[in-house]
């Protein structure tokens, strides 16, 4: 019953997500061009390490009887540059303080409670690779599962617990995980690599050919491996993600996929199939939908079925619907013509609601969909819920907000109560900022939203410098959450108002509202950014406007280019990172090949409409000095994105820094380097701001 905060297709979260938890890693901490100063954050706020090395809580899972939590945290050591994962546990009445596991020495993450409610099953890569591990429901003692020749990428255990489901990357022609152990480490040694088809790179790191596939791992009464994992998908060109099957009561598994060929890098047309653990082709079951059908959810009595479908293929932020259908598949309807489009789908335990989270109007809630009517109801109200679990009509979910990192909350009985506090040493040292909501007329008059913060100095009376934060996706919306990314709490700390927009394109508004960014990059989302600003400024007088800066990062950054270009009269200095200067080369050298949509087709058929939506058309009226950040391992947005607009800076001979920072893909994930990273911000605005902080 667990489910985890999804995205509906891959171009929704292109240009720039919240960061994940740091990278466990030992690498070498990343340095910037010079050293940089430590940030004397104001009374009250937030400073950069201390965001830097804050627990982060995730993957809570309910025992089966409802009345314990498992979940995992991810812990920072600092001066080691690298974080730790471990397994905690928590009563849901309060009956014992939350505590780690002792078998969380070496690491621990992934946790899945056996059906009896006596083992708990994770992985770990003490023992050299990821493999899955088991204790018993204390967490005192750890067993190896499996011993595989290569990592487990993900598991899930059987109803029965009599199998493990194992992800795992192979060479989908190799016959044995030997072979493809062996070609691995052969392709290390090799000096060129050939491509006969897209894609060429994925994220951070150039495509190996690899698919990920499902493995069956018969378990033996002690809950360990007997005999060999077996594939399930044996020879298919296709990936199977195992966060997204479903167990049937015939014994066979419900999955969500392409089956690929020549042209797979330009659908994300996913449909769902049956596979059968006894062998077998996999049998089609939305067959005749061209959109992405995914995350299939059973009902407890195994008759119906459940899953989410975007209406169209390639449109980024195409809000899915809830489909109901037979378990089969057949009778399919829709259950809902609610305008939100939910990210994630389970059932309750009882089989007469779903539960789902969505993007609404700035807030990630969690809703239960009655599964007859279709009535959605709301089950949170401010913050972000990303994770949740639901058993014997106790739910645990995972919530964030503005002004407190992931902390679990449980509802039951119409009533709602945190089980956990981690951080909260740190938090009393902090006097985060509350934020006022503002509503606008923006683009075309339609009502946009947003928020403004005050300083954590703030005092009545004062004006105060103030950066203007752009969200980045550009259908990836800001949140009521806490970022390890741009978390408006370190600008505060640091003496700034801050200002944030859902303009036109943000998702939780109706899928008119996203749809409008469609071909209107460049437009129709720096009006709303226009309008807000100045809504903003006119309601709140302690917003310096003559001391403010412009600061987004990927699609965020793109923005930031064409305020350069088209709107650089109000700010006194611009920050770009992972930025886009040239959105036509852009299209045909990153990772994903569907992003072309986001312009309804081809650069060389729509050049009109690229070159409009374009930076580097507007570039010679550049002016502004700006901050230019980039990682050499960004694939997304390929670095010579961020080469491209420093050299533009340079020729006009505007002042203009760029911070290259080698180890990092689309976001700076080590300890060290964020922290580097986000004082070489701070340190840029307080320059051209004249803030001392």
């Amino acid at each position: 019953m667990r489910a985890q905060w999804m995205m509906a297709t891959a171009a929704v979260a292109l240009l720039g997500m919240a960061a994940p938890v740091w990278a466990q890693t030992g690498a070498a901490p990343q340095v910037a061009s010079a050293p940089v100063a430590t940030s004397h954050t104001v009374a009250g706020g937030l400073d950069l390490k201390t965001l830097a090395t804050m627990d982060r809580v995730s993957s809570p899972v309910l025992s089966p009887d409802g009345k314990r939590v498992v979940y995992g945290v991810s812990s920072v050591d600092y001066d080691a540059n690298k974080s730790a994962s471990s397994l905690w546990i928590a009563s849901v009445d309060g009956s014992f303080e939350p505590r780690k596991l002792v078998v969380s020495e070496g690491g621990a993450s992934n946790p899945e409670w056996a059906a009896d409610g006596r083992s708990i099953y994770f992985t770990s890569s003490r023992g050299g690779s990821n493999q899955v591990w088991r204790t018993d429901a204390d967490g005192n003692a750890a067993a190896q599962v499996t011993s595989l020749p290569v990592g487990v990428s993900g598991f899930r255990l059987s109803p029965d617990n009599r199998s493990l489901i194992l992800g795992i990357s192979v060479f989908a022609d190799c016959d044995t995980l030997e072979c493809t152990k062996t070609r691995s480490d052969t392709a290390a040694k090799d000096t060129q690599t050939v491509y006969d088809q897209m894609p060429l790179r994925v994220f951070d790191r150039w495509y190996d050919g690899k698919k990920s596939h499902l493995y069956v791992q018969p378990l033996n009464t002690s809950g360990l491996a007997e005999g060999a994992a077996r594939s399930l998908t044996q020879g298919l060109d296709a990936d199977f993600g195992v966060s997204g099957i479903e167990f049937a009561r015939d014994g066979s598994l419900l999955v969500s996929t392409k089956l690929l060929g020549d042209r797979n890098a330009f659908t994300n047309n996913n449909d769902l199939y049956r596979l059968s653990l006894s062998g077998g082709a996999p049998v089609n079951l939305t067959e005749g939908h061209t959109g992405p059908d995914y995350n299939p959810v059973l009902s407890p009595d195994g008759r119906r079925l459940a899953w989410l479908a975007s209406p169209r293929e390639n449109v980024g932020g195409d809000q899915p619907v809830v489909m109901v259908g037979d378990a089969d598949g057949k009778n399919a309807r829709a259950l809902t013509s609610w305008d939100r489009g939910p990210s994630d789908l389970t059932w309750r335990s009882d089989g007469r609601a779903l539960y789902a989270t969505a993007a609404d109007q700035g807030q990630n809630r969690l809703f239960e969909i009655d599964a007859r009517t279709g009535t959605v109801k709301t089950l949170t109200d401010i913050g972000q819920v990303n994770e949740y679990d639901e058993r014997a009509g106790t739910v645990v979910y995972a919530l964030e907000s503005f002004t407190s990192p992931t902390q679990l909350f449980v509802q039951k009985g119409g009533e709602t109560r945190q089980i956990t506090r981690h951080n909260a040493e740190a938090l009393a040292a902090i006097n985060p900022s509350r934020p006022d909501e503002i509503r606008f007329a923006g683009w075309n008059g339609e009502q946009t939203h947003g928020w403004v913060f005050k300083p954590a100095n703030y005092v009545e009376g004062q004006k105060y410098p103030t950066v203007y934060l752009i969200h980045g996706g550009p259908k990836s919306p800001w949140t009521e959450s806490w970022s390890y990314r741009w978390n408006p709490q370190v600008y505060t700390g640091a003496g700034y108002a801050v200002v944030m927009v859902n303009f036109h394109g943000s998702p939780g508004y109706g899928q008119a509202f996203t749809d409008a960014i469609n071909s209107n990059w460049g437009t129709r989302p720096l009006e709303d950014l226009q309008k807000g600003w100045e809504a903003a400024v006119a309601q709140n007088s302690f917003i310096d406007s003559s001391r403010a800066c412009a600061l987004g990062a990927s699609y965020g950054g793109y923005m930031v280019n064409m305020i350069a270009g088209k709107w650089n009269e109000p700010w006194q200095c611009l920050v770009n990172h992972a930025g886009v200067f040239d959105v036509p080369q852009l299209m045909n050298a990153m990772d994903i090949g569907t992003f072309i949509h986001e312009f309804e087709g081809a650069t060389w058929d729509r050049k009109e409409v690229y070159d409009a939506q374009n930076p580097e058309t507007y570039a010679g009226n550049w002016k502004k000095p700006m901050l230019v950040l980039h990682g050499s391992r960004d694939f997304r947005v390929p670095m010579e994105q961020g080469l491209a607009t420093f050299s533009a800076l340079q020729r006009l001979d505007i002042d203009s820094r760029f911070v290259h920072v080698p180890n990092a893909n689309h976001w700076v994930l080590e300890p060290k380097a964020w922290v580097n990273w986000q004082q070489e911000i701070l340190d840029w605005t307080a320059k051209y701001t004249g803030s001392s902080r």
